[in-house]
């Protein structure tokens, strides 16, 4: 997570106001980043921590003007010509958005409780093919005034209650989650503002802000609890962005072979999936790939085996 805290530590507030191209690029290095970075709780932050960061510099930016860093390659934020949206990507995601409506059951948890999850993780190493499998456990303070206890790679990571003014993607209180629009059309313009406004029409959305959809939509659906008919909403607004298209006969980390979506427009990363039951549209996982600074690449697939809402920390359904 060490390039996240770059790109902060390059902050200079005595800098001129950057362009609005330019500050579309930051936002979007600082998001391109964090997909491309191994995440390993013992040696920085955690990838929620890493995101409130980010997004915090985003925000910043947005609001002082002031530079950071930036390096881009082929064509800026804006200037990407408008693809046609892709017709099988389009029927998975709306069949997962049907089959995540008939499955949901009513859910309104207390905000002294907490949502709790267990998540399996399968790292494949690319040369040597060894397999290290993680099972991870999460307690979610509801309304985010409790701490929470969540693990990444088998790693505890203890996360200090949300402060006034504080912002993490996907939100962590619930209150903020219920706000957010169930209409597809206005959910991705609220997610990528930093105001959360819905004011913006999709059709006038630049290459940088669907990639941005992509990446938080995808980050929102890693939630294992969501209030109804937001996860539904959630695959509706993919199926919305250009760039989207299948891959048969992707793997997840219960050996399930499905159809994969993967966004194929700018910023995208290479081999990063959402996996989907070929029949069904059930959601299965994630795939992804990455690479560490000594060179190590691997393939890293996860998913979700059980969630609850419980009463207080450690406690188990």
């Amino acid at each position: 997570m060490s390039d996240e805290l770059e790109l902060l530590r390059d902050w200079d507030a005595d800098a001129s106001p950057l362009t609005e191209p330019a500050r579309a690029q930051a936002r979007h290095r600082l998001l391109n980043t964090i997909t491309r970075t191994e995440r390993h709780p013992d040696t920085g932050p955690s990838r929620r921590r890493a995101l409130r960061l980010a997004t915090a510099g985003v925000v910043a930016m947005a609001i002082t003007g002031t530079a950071v860093l930036i390096t881009t390659e082929g064509e800026g934020p804006g200037t990407v010509a408008p693809q046609m949206r892709n017709a099988a990507a389009a029927k998975v995601l709306n069949g997962a958005a049907a089959y995540a409506g008939k499955q949901e059951r009513p859910v309104a948890p207390r905000g002294d409780q907490f949502i709790y999850s267990k998540r399996i993780i399968k790292e494949t190493d690319r040369k040597t093919g060894k397999v290290k499998t993680f099972v991870d456990v999460n307690w979610d303070s509801v309304d985010g005034s409790k701490r929470s206890l969540t693990m990444e790679r088998g790693n505890v990571i203890w996360e200090e209650p949300m402060k006034d003014g504080s912002f993490v993607w996907p939100p962590r209180e619930w209150s903020k989650l219920k706000k957010l629009p169930t209409d597809p059309e206005k959910l991705v313009p609220a997610i990528i503002s930093a105001r959360g406004t819905t004011d913006q029409s999709i059709h006038d959305l630049s290459g940088f802000d669907w990639f941005q959809a992509y990446f938080l939509l995808g980050e929102l659906l890693k939630q294992p609890v969501l209030p109804p008919g937001m996860r539904p909403a959630a695959y509706e607004a993919l199926a919305l962005v250009p760039g989207v298209k299948t891959i048969p006969g992707v793997k997840d980390s219960a050996g399930r072979t499905g159809v994969g979506i993967a966004y194929t427009g700018q910023g995208s990363q290479k081999g990063s999936y959402l996996i989907f039951d070929a029949e069904s549209y059930e959601f299965l996982g994630f795939r992804n790939e990455g690479s560490t600074a000594s060179g190590r690449t691997y393939i890293q697939l996860s998913h979700t085996v059980e969630w609850a809402i419980v009463d207080r920390l450690k406690q188990r359904p």
